[in-house]
């Protein structure tokens, strides 16, 4: 049996089991603890194939190295940082979600690294996973939400506020909306949500009528959504960052649109709207900021599944979002009504997207 571990998408040690012994592999073998960033976890390792060099170690010596550097890792995991160029780091949380999370990680982590402008981490949370779950999100730009599952233990919720309060970024990515009704500060965070047991009491629906925001109190549920069907995006707020770049109206790829989001809505700019045929029959947020604390939140309810997400509509504000959640702006080259048509939706291969300067 053969495993890695990566620390931030690159190659740290690579463990073979021998008999009673573990051997390790390193490519940079005079660097190799250098890197360590904490215990051996499933989290953290990765099958890969074979390498053709190595030392002997037993698992007593590298449990005490791992320790041992974890009072020197802090300077050098920051060093690393910088010295790897100008990525954005973003941290990917999924591992459940009542949609097909296997899939649709893959597309938007292909979609963003294909730029050149981001390096995705995945942490995969299962319901196993999530009892004692907690990363450093501090170590990341950027949080993309792509989870939609059981909650996570306080001090991991404790930590991601304090992340988000102080400068750390987020984006929530279509049922990510769905999670965590009973989390006050996540909630307030991503400004609408749906299901869960959502309602009135979790605050109004917002939505665009009449060249204007409607925050509706009336009762009901929050989330719904009509038949998949490609709809027609309408930009509201044309200076904005993240749509000062793109055509007025646009056409996503075919999928279901949420509708009857509610939610506190604070601090929170609709960007971009659709009209929510089979559904509410009214101009629905497709994509919104919120700020909470320092901390800067995109929000699109795009990306139902995997095919979805090839749609160049979903791509181009994923990118435009994640790199204005990360940093405060955007890099990314205008986007022309050729390439992001409103008479007929496309789509492409995430590898295809386009690079920041």
């Amino acid at each position: 049996m053969c495993f890695a571990w990566w620390l931030e998408a690159r190659l740290v040690v690579v463990i073979v089991e021998r008999g009673s012994k573990l051997v390790l592999l390193n490519p940079d073998a005079a660097r190799v603890f250098s890197f360590v960033h904490g215990p051996l976890n499933s989290d953290c390792i990765k099958t890969v194939g074979r390498f053709s060099y190595g030392m002997l170690i037993t698992p007593k010596l590298l449990c005490a190295a791992a320790g041992l550097l974890l009072l020197m890792n802090s300077g050098v995991a920051t060093a690393d940082h910088h010295a790897g160029g100008d990525k954005l780091k973003v941290l990917l949380i999924d591992g459940q979600n009542n949609h097909d999370w296997r899939r649709c990680s893959p597309v938007m982590k292909s979609t963003l690294e294909a730029s050149g402008k981001f390096s995705v981490h995945t942490e995969t949370v299962t319901e196993a996973d999530v009892i004692d779950w907690i990363v450093d999100f501090s170590a990341y730009d950027v949080v993309l939400s792509n989870y939609n599952g059981k909650a996570w233990q306080e001090k991991t919720q404790k930590a991601f506020v304090k992340y988000i309060e102080e400068g750390g970024n987020l984006v929530v990515v279509h049922a990510a909306d769905n999670s965590f009704r009973e989390w006050k500060e996540y909630n307030l965070m991503i400004g609408l949500g749906g299901w869960g047991g959502r309602n009135e009491k979790d605050g109004p629906y917002v939505y665009w009528k009449d060249g204007k925001v409607v925050r509706d109190d009336s009762k009901g549920r929050g989330g719904s959504h009509g038949r998949a069907w490609e709809y027609k995006v309408v930009v509201r707020d044309t200076e904005h960052p993240i749509t000062k770049g793109l055509p007025k109206e646009f056409l996503q790829a075919k999928e279901e649109l949420y509708d009857r989001l509610r939610g506190p809505g604070q601090n929170m700019k609709i960007l971009a709207t659709a009209f929510a045929k089979g559904g509410s029959e009214r101009h629905e947020p497709v994509l919104m900021t919120i700020t909470y604390g320092k901390g800067r939140i995109f929000h699109t309810v795009m990306g139902h599944d995997s095919k979805s997400m090839l749609g160049v509509a979903f791509q181009e504000t994923l990118l435009r979002g994640t790199e204005w959640a990360a940093t405060g702006k955007v890099t990314f080259p205008p986007v022309t009504a050729e390439e992001l048509p409103v008479d007929k939706a496309l789509s492409r291969d995430p590898k295809a997207s386009r690079s920041a300067p």
